[in-house]
């Protein structure tokens, strides 16, 4: 299985494929067995058909790679396993398979000989995959958690299975709208109430749910009814559960020895060794594997601001600079850079996605342009600066206004994707409705205004699940959703505007086209603080423009005068104060038409309603731009 050009690539950090090679890989004959341990005194395989007897099974080592071996016959399907570990120091550790592809539900432990033969039937979507994921396609993006996205009111305790989640998830993206489904991650991690994001399985999908195939065919659902899927993966840190990663053969193996680098005081978890070739060539197999075996349209990787400097998190005197006396994880950056290389050589349809949080520069941009790599990166100093907008009383918007516009100076930095994640609304933090001001009917204003606004900026859109109903509670990763509140038409009045903003994003190039480029935004009004208006034109590269008003007070604003580029009638698409959203009906009645006067630096100008806590959406009917260059009004 394991030859002598894998251990070289191996050792060498550029192995990408070990996920093939090294775990527990069922045929014929048994089991063939590879591990890497290269301190241990010896290891053996362990396990259900052995009796768990830490001689039954010895491996033998491959030369000096570190490289652990053995073919065990009695080992199928379904057994579960770990390694016996000698340590120099002469104890005996049982520990998981980190290249495991399976493994036991927890609290329980051990890994599961495991096949991942399956069948896909997704070939359609994975032909045309690279043109609906491109920078210039619609990505609106519906962030799950799969244990708390829906649970059977009959057993409100139990966690769905994938096979069960598949066809509502499949259902409830598509008449909603989202391009892209985005889950939290479904690597196995011991405690649930880290979300995944404390992960002990880089190779194995959560038990909780299912087993891999039941994962594949989930894909392979959404896949089917068009919508491409994200998976969060984290190699920033890993938990330092004893039967894990942590001191693997005896030895600080994947993370740093010196706990100034090896211990994230945040999340009292371990840091990887990005140093070392051995745990470079693990990640890249791991983030592989995913997009691989399983299909997955992109990677979301989580904390790279803790990856990118030394001192994150950390006091004086806690943290060790690099060699030229600089906070930059130097190892840290050019795993990444390798790492995005890696996967857009092998899979130039996906996108790597960044949670980044710092202003660090060209996170987004080509390796050989001395960029990290990302095809995108969230955007989450957009996310704080329009929450904390929001969440101020309308009367004293007009002292921060500049939290909204001031996004326009580095907008197209980077490539953005403007999230509402789970983040924001836990652990305290408020659900979105409630972080909003005023009474009932003012606050799902604000909630319908806010989402208007994140679906008119540029940048691709990311929604936490539970968005879409409006609840007032946070989200509690121990229960299902409230979907009852759709029964009550206030809540079923959000869903609708989220679903019509993802129909006009997806229908109306201007509004996704050039969504990471300068020549798909202008201003109109950005200076009107005390009036807390703003309007702005969304561009396409065919030359089609959409007009967005929005006014942040509850002050309707009457003959608002808007410059436009063009002549004619301008249809309005959509007005979040439409009564089937649940506001007051103000609006334009349908369409306005242009008048002959320059403003804003545009030809002609539009005299508009802008209803109050509100987006606006217009577009000039099919024909303006060519009449407008015969002149005509």
């Amino acid at each position: 299985m394991i030859t002598d050009d894998d251990l070289y690539l191996f050792n060498e950090g550029t192995h990408r494929r070990l996920g093939e090679k090294f775990g527990a890989h069922p045929g014929p004959d048994g089991t063939h067995f590879a591990l890497w341990a290269p301190n241990a005194r010896s290891v053996s395989v362990i396990g259900d058909w052995n009796w768990w007897q830490h001689d039954a099974e010895p491996m033998h080592e491959r030369g000096t790679s570190g490289v652990w071996e053995a073919q065990v016959p009695h080992a199928r399907p379904g057994h579960v396993y770990k390694f016996a570990i000698t340590t120099p120091a002469g104890e005996v550790l049982e520990k998981a398979d980190p290249f495991a592809t399976f493994a036991e539900v927890p609290p329980k432990t051990g890994s599961v000989v495991w096949d991942l033969s399956y069948e896909w039937h997704d070939g359609e979507w994975m032909s045309a995959r690279g043109e609906r994921q491109s920078l210039r396609a619609p990505i609106s993006t519906y962030e799950v958690h799969l244990g708390s996205w829906r649970r059977d009111p009959d057993r409100p305790k139990e966690l769905l299975s994938y096979t069960e989640l598949a066809p509502r998830l499949a259902d409830h993206v598509t008449s909603c709208g989202f391009t892209h489904v985005e889950l939290l991650p479904v690597m196995e991690h011991p405690f649930y109430g880290s979300w995944g994001y404390q992960g002990t399985g880089y190779f194995a999908p959560s038990s909780r749910y299912g087993t891999p195939q039941d994962l594949m065919a989930m894909i392979d659902v959404l896949h089917q009814a068009g919508i491409g899927v994200i998976l969060d993966w984290v190699p920033s840190h890993f938990p330092a559960d004893a039967f894990a990663l942590a001191s693997f053969d005896g030895t600080h193996l994947y993370e740093h020895a010196d706990p100034r680098r090896g211990v994230h005081p945040d999340w009292n978890s371990l840091v990887f060794n990005y140093g070392r070739h051995e745990v470079r060539s693990f990640l890249a197999s791991s983030a592989d594997h995913w997009l691989r075996a399983y299909h997955a349209d992109g990677l979301r990787v989580d904390a790279v601001a803790s990856m990118l400097y030394l001192d994150y998190s950390r006091k004086a005197g806690e943290w060790v600079p690099n060699i030229y006396g600089g906070r930059e994880d130097l190892d840290a950056i050019a795993f990444l850079r390798q790492l995005n290389t890696g996967v857009y050589a092998d899979h130039p349809d996906v996108q790597t996605i960044a949670e980044e949080s710092t202003a660090w520069g060209g996170v987004s941009r080509p390796v050989e342009m001395g960029g990290l790599g990302f095809g995108l990166k969230w955007d989450m100093g957009w996310m704080h600066d329009t929450l904390a907008y929001m969440a101020q009383d309308p009367i004293h918007r007009r002292f921060h206004h500049g939290e909204l516009t001031f996004r326009a100076v580095y907008a197209f930095s980077e490539n953005f994707v403007l999230p509402l994640s789970h983040d924001e609304v836990v652990h305290g933090k408020g659900s979105l409705l409630a972080k909003m001001p005023g009474d009932d009917w003012q606050q799902r204003a604000n909630l319908r205004l806010l989402y208007g606004y994140q679906f008119a900026v540029p940048g691709k859109k990311l929604l936490f699940m539970g968005a879409e109903l409006a609840d007032w509670r946070e989200w509690n990763h121990e229960e299902g959703l409230r979907w009852e509140l759709l029964d009550d038409d206030r809540h079923a009045g959000v869903w609708r505007w989220v679903r019509d903003l993802n129909a006009l994003y997806r229908a109306e190039p201007a509004l996704h086209e050039l969504d990471t480029e300068p020549g798909g935004f202008e201003w109109i009004h950005y200076e009107e603080a005390d009036t807390s208006v703003l309007s702005f034109l969304r561009k396409s590269a065919g030359g089609q423009v959409v007009l967005v008003v929005c006014n942040f007070t509850p002050v309707p604003r009457e003959n608002l005068l808007v410059g436009v580029p063009f002549g004619g009638l301008w249809r309005e698409r959509l007005n979040s104060d439409a009564l089937e959203y649940g506001g007051s009906g103000i609006g334009n009645q349908g369409s306005v038409h242009a008048q002959p006067v320059p403003s804003h630096g545009q030809a002609r100008t539009l005299a508009l309603v802008a209803p109050p806590l509100a987006c606006v959406f217009l577009s000039p009917q099919p024909g303006a731009a060519e009449s407008q260059g015969r002149g005509s009004p």
